[in-house]
This record gives structure tokens, sequence and C-alpha cells, in this order.
């Protein structure tokens, strides 16, 4: 490994993320062919990360199919140098897999402490080094890059030190692009991550170092922040954090954190960041934790009014988070905390404009309900300042007549449906390849018959309290996409009629786009 010196304080920092392969260590996930595809063209064409990580050679062939029709997509795209495949100190094996997927980077796995060299491998590290001379020397030969990653480096920087300087005082000279140092257990803390990632950087210079940190103990960003400090200048992400046990650094934080706290530069677009995050959520089944930062749900939500109330006066509780960068909105929650700063926020969203009085009872009302521990959202507003405010501008206008599900094993399940819209009744039946699918097909008879559109359902969330009743009632979340995202509940001890109770609640809400008149005539007596 020849080259200059490396200037450790440039500002310019380079990811390498790991999603497609430490993220699918993931307990429970596992990316399909498409799915694979999909997160690599997002991940290097919108977030435009500088490498990622796509696979383990040798795993399946599922995963082989996988991987060859990323690299062939990156061929076209100009990307192959950027995409890697974890391989292993097994002569050409590793390499033969790598090569015949259309791949150009190996990152080969070689034992970081002597406890894995001796105890794993029941080898000398002098036959360790010999054996990885040989991988490296048969990928030059069939023109492929090699980096190498140094497993479980942080337990032998803290138990045999000599061990991993012998094992990179050797291999800095031969063909190798990068020496990866992984926190392979998440064990070091930010103080020894500094002193350990300094070490290897004053000892050897030409050396191109990544930092690979496991989040075990929740200092992964910690860990991060500190071997930049050191002088690392490439760190490998993971998108939700996803990875082995608790996980990897998560891609997110880690951008925000150097940009922020480090006032240094990558190549990243923070504004596709919301958009992997979701993408990733999607395929590995891992629900992302609401309160995650950047990319939970409600991270750019404020509950407390007090909070809603300093942002309407020079914004005193925003900090350089800002949601806009990252694709996301500030949201003002609704609930007994909100105050009435909170709800002048969303009502002002909608265009209603309420004066002190009927400010203060659609408060109280607000409260009540969530006292009650009813889920309020921006577009349950215009509902609770209507019933609030004794006005029957807002109608419930579509209102199920009556429906009938059925379900008969071995058959397809049948849905008999029966809506009033506008006075006139509509009758409709369908099956489906379930009882809420075959009441959705009944209803878009109905609309097709009307010629109207229908919004998009892009999440189902069925929420039962815990104990075990069977009586107990059941919560059915529903997320729509029409002009704008909004979501929808319905309550009752059956699933499906919960469900169908969150779809006419959506109903209502359409209906009152197709009636724009209706807002307005609020908003003038409300006013």
């Amino acid at each position: 490994m020849t080259g200059k010196t490396i200037e450790v304080t440039g500002k310019q920092l380079t990811i390498m993320d790991t999603t497609l392969r430490d993220g699918e260590q993931t307990s429970g996930v596992s990316f399909s062919e498409t799915e694979k595809l999909s997160v690599a063209k997002v991940l290097l064409d919108d977030v435009k990360v500088d490498r990622i990580e796509i696979a383990s050679a040798r795993v399946s062939e599922g995963e082989f199919k996988g991987t060859q029709r990323v690299m062939k997509w990156a061929a076209e795209k100009g990307h192959l140098e950027k995409v890697e495949v974890l391989g292993f100190v097994d002569d050409a094996i590793s390499l033969n897999w790598i090569n015949d997927a259309g791949g150009k980077v190996i990152n080969l796995l070689c034992k970081g402490s002597f406890k894995h060299v001796t105890e794993q491998l029941r080898k000398k590290p002098e036959e360790h080094v010999a054996d990885i001379r040989k991988v490296i020397n048969n990928a030059d030969k069939m023109g492929i890059k090699v980096n190498i990653y140094l497993e479980d480096w942080s337990n032998g920087m803290r138990s045999s030190k000599d061990y991993v300087h012998f094992m990179v005082s050797h291999l800095k000279d031969e063909k190798v692009d990068r020496i990866m140092l992984p926190d392979t257990l998440g064990i070091l803390d930010p103080d020894e991550t500094y002193e350990f990632c300094k070490e290897m950087i004053e000892t050897y210079p030409y050396a191109n170092f990544d930092f690979h940190a496991h989040n075990d103990y929740d200092l992964a960003i910690a860990n991060v922040f500190h071997a930049i400090k050191a002088g690392i200048r490439c760190v490998h992400t993971t998108v939700n954090g996803l990875g082995e046990r608790a996980g990897n650094a998560p891609l997110s934080s880690v951008i925000a954190t150097i940009k922020d706290h480090l006032k240094m530069t990558t190549n990243v677009n923070e504004q596709q960041l919301n958009k992997v995050s979701k993408l990733v959520e999607s395929f590995s089944g891992i629900r992302i934790p609401t309160n995650k930062p950047l990319i939970g749900e409600f991270v750019f939500t404020q509950c407390s009014g007090i909070h809603a109330d300093g942002d309407s006066k020079n914004n005193l509780y925003f900090n350089e988070l800002l949601p806009e960068r990252f694709g996301r909105i500030r949201q003002y929650a609704l609930g007994k905390t909100s105050g009435k700063a909170n709800i002048r926020k969303n009502l002002e969203e909608l265009g209603i404009e309420l004066d002190a009085e009927s400010l203060k009872k659609v408060t109280d009302r607000i409260i009540e309900l969530a006292d009650e521990k009813e889920t309020i959202t921006n577009d349950d507003l215009p509902y609770i300042v209507a019933d609030t405010l004794d006005n029957d501008l807002i109608e419930q206008n579509i209102r199920v007549v009556n429906f009938s599900i059925s379900h008969t094993m071995g058959l397809r399940p049948l849905a008999n449906l029966a809506l009033e819209i506008g006075g006139k009744i509509y009758e409709e039946y369908s099956d489906g390849d379930g009882q809420y699918d075959a009441f959705m097909q009944a209803l878009k008879k109905i609309y097709k018959e009307l010629s109207r559109p229908l919004p998009k359902l892009i999440d189902y969330v069925v929420t039962i309290p815990p104990g075990g009743r069977t009586d107990a009632l059941v919560e059915t979340v529903i997320t729509w996409k029409d002009k704008h995202e909004f979501k929808t509940k319905g309550l009752d001890p059956d699933q499906n009629a919960a469900a169908i109770k969150a779809t006419i609640r959506m109903l209502n809400i359409i209906e009152n786009e197709f009636k724009p008149g209706i807002l307005d005539k609020l908003m003038s007596s409300i006013s």
C-alpha cells in the first residue's frame, strides 16, 4: 500500500453503507433480488453514498443471483467499483464466486485478534498472513480489488495489540486498497475508539483506514464521532441501524453528526435519507421506532404546547436538525399536553381561524379525548371543531347501511356492501384475497360507478391491548396516500369492522374534497 500521507484534518469524508450485507444479518431480515437492486439504486443514485457492500460470498444461490443482478446494473451505470462483497480467506473460492457474479471488489474477512486466529482458525499468525497473501495475489490476477476487514480488531487492540500491529505491518505493502477496523462485538467506548484509531493512523500514515461500529452498548454514533476526530476518513453505516445483534451506526445519524458537530462534508444527499429509510423499513419488515432520531415518525413533532408557542415566537425551540433537510416537515401533536398553541398551528395548516373562546373550547375537547386515550390527528380537527362548536357544516355524508363478509374454508372470501352517499344507496358485492380485501373490491366497484378515485392504501397497522382478552377492542390505523398522506382509525372488537370504520372515515375526508366550499363556510362561520 503506497501513496501520500493522508491529510487527517481534511473536511471530506466517505461513507460505505453495508445495509445489504451486515444489515441483512439482522435476525429475520432477508432481501429478495429485486429488493437488493432497489436499495442499491437508491443508495448510489439518490442518497449518493460512496460505496456499498451488498452480500457475503458463498452464502446461497439466491445471494449469488441478487449480487449478479446488482452488479449488472452497476456495470451499466459505471458504479462497479463502488459495489463490494464480503469474502473469505479460502484461496480462490470466494474470488471465483465474486468474479462469476460480475464483482470487482472483495472485502476480505481476516482475523484482527490473536484469540480469533489461534482459537477459531487454529493457525499461527504467520500462517494466516501467508493465506491472505495467496488471496491477494489471486485477486490481482483476476482484476479484483482487495479491502481487508480485521475482524475483532477492537478486542485485538485491547488484548493482543502486538498481533494487530503484526498483521497491519505485514499487509500494508500488499495490493490492498483499504484496511477496515471493525468493532465487531460493539465493545468499545469513545475514548478507546479515539485512542486505537489514532494509534493506527499515526503508526501507518500511508494506509487508508475505515471504521466499522456496532451498537451493542448504544455507543455506535459516539464511537464513529471519535473515530473521525482521531483521523478516520471513511466510516461504515447501515440504513435504520440494521445489523448483527444491536445493529450498526445508522446512516442518517452519522450524516447529521458529521455535518453539525464535526463541521465536515460528505457526498450524501440528506433529503433522500427519509426515502431510503422508509424503503428499507418496508423491505426488511423491521419497524423504525417512532422516536428514532431523524427518521422516526414523531421526531419532528412537538407535543408540548409551550414548544409550539416558542416556535411561533422566533422559532425558540428549533435546532439545526430542521426537518426540511431530511425531506420531512415539522408537526404539532394533538393531545393533553398540546395547549392552544399546538392546536392553533394545526388549524393554520387547514386554513381555519378561531376566536379565543372557540379555541379554548376546542382545546378542552381535545384534552378530554386524549384523556380517553383517543388518537387525534390533524384530519380529525375539522370534525372536532364542528362538533365542539355545534356546527354541522361538515357532515358524515357517507355511511355504511350494512355489510356482510363471509369466509368459508377453501373458498375466496365474499363481501356484500350497501353504502349511502349523499342520501342515495349503492350496493355491490365482490370476492377478494381476504375479508377486508373483498370489502375494498366491492367499494371500488361503487366508486368506479361514480367515476371517483380512491386513495392508495400504503400502511395498515392493527393494535390489540395486552392481556389476552378475546373481547378486547381492536384499533386499526390505515395510512392513505392521495394528494397528501393521512391516517384514519377504526375501533371495534372485530378487526374487519375496525378496518371498515377507518375506511369510511377516509371516505368522508375525501368527500369534503369534492365539496371545496365546506371548509370556506366553516371558516367564515367560526372565525
